[in-house]
């Protein structure tokens, strides 16, 4: 049987919803929901939006669609906003890109319809289209630090349309809108990274990117540790092992 902490945490996450895995996958169900919903709940310490916005993320980075439209009701209802839902969907096409985003923002579109919710929902770009170079190296340089200016035009001119590509549209178009601050933002590109895997460079520039906007050591920790029922272990190992390493050499 589902410890009692499991149970009432379900029960948090889904009012009144009555599972069909007891019935059919009573052993599964029972080991499953007590490591996700009570060992881990009861260890990893993220508060309860944060915990779910870490858990959509990480579904987004492993294209874990199924479970990303049975945990966002929940999401929901512990706290994480339509408007932050948006935004880390958004954000996703920049690190996974729209051929594993789509069938996620569809699936947000009909849950948010089905509550009640209008859409679209407020716009949260900061500044026209015309000024993403001016607003993608503004939330560089405030993420990575003032090495960053001028990198849009950087490097062999061959390959300098995708620096440009990154100033202008992975961080003009999507991480500088509102609805999430840089440190939420970070961590949500931690998460992707993580759980999509084969990224362990670009894992190890974001948790010193992470590191720098003030989520420490600990909290990334917590994020990987939360992995673990959602991607498996070998993922989450590889992003504890990022996180020693680049901690490492900042001690």
């Amino acid at each position: 049987m589902p410890t009692p902490f499991a149970t009432r945490y379900h029960e948090r996450m889904f009012p009144g919803y009555v599972s069909d895995f007891p019935r059919t996958d009573p052993e599964f169900i029972e080991r499953f929901d007590n490591f996700a919903f009570d060992d881990v709940v009861r260890t990893v310490k993220l508060d309860e939006p944060r915990r779910f916005r870490v858990i959509l993320a990480l579904l987004l980075g492993c294209s874990g669609i199924d479970e990303f439209r049975a945990v966002l009701p929940a999401a929901l209802e512990m706290g994480v906003t339509p408007v932050e839902v948006k935004e880390i969907v958004y954000q996703a096409v920049g690190y996974l890109g729209i051929g594993r985003v789509y069938p996620f923002l569809k699936a947000v579109n009909t849950i948010l319809a089905e509550r009640g919710v209008e859409l679209p929902l407020a716009a949260q770009n900061r500044g026209p289209a015309e000024e993403r170079a001016r607003t993608g190296e503004e939330t560089l340089v405030g993420i990575f630090g003032d090495s960053m200016k001028g990198f849009a035009g950087s490097g062999p001119a061959k390959t300098r349309h995708i620096r440009r590509w990154l100033t202008e549209n992975c961080f003009g178009d999507w991480c500088s809108r509102g609805g999430l601050d840089a440190r939420e933002r970070e961590l949500m590109t931690f998460c992707f990274l993580l759980a999509q895997g084969g990224c362990e460079a670009q894992l190890e520039s974001h948790v010193a990117a992470n590191l720098r906007v003030g989520n420490d050591e600990d909290t990334l920790i917590a994020a990987a540790s939360q992995a673990v029922p959602f991607v498996g272990y070998p993922r989450a190992l590889n992003g504890l092992a990022v996180i020693e390493r680049v901690t490492s050499r900042a001690d």
